[in-house]
């Protein structure tokens, strides 16, 4: 009998890719706003993500007309998926150091998995409990020396733990109230409802150009990564995993994103490991397994992939 609060295996190869992406991508997003104003970016990556995810559902034949009587919940679902955990952690990654600031939006699962109760009725078990507890070890030692850097910047690990609770609330809004369409266009819709309020904020708060060929080798690198890696693909990833596992387990999944976040800072930021960096990526490890090894060797041969295109 497959265990259905268990990481679905056939998304294992899915979530890898997505660690990668988004893990490199928290570096990159610090080095894009050295040059380019923070939702003037974020425009940039959506109208990317946007475009890039509508040509591939009309390339695939999949639907793309909202059904009857769903813009509401898409709607809400954008604005607190697309525009709150954007303006929020782009605002807050400036503040930070760029791993630590992903440690912060990491702490998702601890929004997440209470609401998962709440709201889904999810259940708590043991090894869940573990997970969490395992990963969120993870979390601190990543902090370690730094919670004094975090005391000195409170509005950035405020605007961080904002963007957390945004995206635990987003999550369990797509179980709760599902939209009937492929994940492609979902993810696409939701990027250009949810980047109407940040493409406003660019044009009447901020100032600053939207010329990409003003920009500089390393922060233009950045800001096409994001668009073409972060928000087509890894996006796409992230929903495709977001409705097709639990909330807890997709949750503790994606704990090893901000250790590839920490790490990667290394390659792009200089920004060096210690110990305790070494010692959260055995943490979190084992955290993953808790969700990723199903509770019997038959497990994985039963769980087969959902409809879902």
């Amino acid at each position: 009998m497959r265990d259905h609060t268990a990481f679905p295996p056939h998304l294992i190869g899915l979530l890898a890719l997505l660690t990668l992406g988004w893990g490199f991508n928290w570096p990159m997003m610090k080095l894009a706003l050295t040059e380019m104003a923070p939702m003037h970016f974020r425009s940039w990556c959506l109208a990317a993500g946007a475009v890039g995810l509508f040509a591939i559902a009309r390339a695939n034949r999949l639907p793309i007309r909202v059904p009857a009587g769903q813009w509401q919940r898409l709607a809400a679902i954008a604005f607190v998926n697309m525009t709150c955990w954007n303006v929020f952690a782009i605002y807050g990654i400036p503040l930070l150091p760029s791993g630590r600031a992903a440690i912060l939006g990491y702490t998702m699962p601890v929004w997440s998995v209470p609401l998962s109760l709440w709201l889904l009725k999810e259940p708590l078990t043991g090894r869940r409990l573990l997970g969490m507890a395992l990963g969120f070890a993870g979390m601190l030692a990543l902090l370690g020396g730094e919670i004094q850097a975090v005391e000195r910047a409170p509005l950035g690990a405020l605007l961080l733990l904002g963007a957390a609770i945004s995206w635990a609330f987003g999550t369990v809004m797509i179980k709760r109230w599902p939209v009937g369409l492929p994940v492609t266009s979902f993810t696409a819709w939701q990027m250009v409802i949810g980047g109407l309020p940040i493409l406003a904020i660019a044009l009447f708060v901020e100032t600053g150009s939207f010329d990409l060929l003003a920009l500089s080798a390393g922060p233009l690198f950045a800001t096409l990564y994001n668009m073409l890696v972060a928000f087509v693909f890894c996006f796409w990833a992230w929903m495709k995993i977001a409705r097709s596992a639990s909330v807890g387990a997709s949750s503790l999944a994606v704990l090893m994103i901000p250790v590839v976040g920490v790490f990667s800072g290394m390659v792009v930021l200089d920004e060096q490991p210690s110990w305790l960096d070494y010692a959260a990526l055995v943490l979190v490890t084992l955290s993953i397994a808790t969700v990723l090894v199903p509770r019997r060797a038959g497990d994985a041969a039963a769980a087969q992939p959902p409809a879902e295109p």
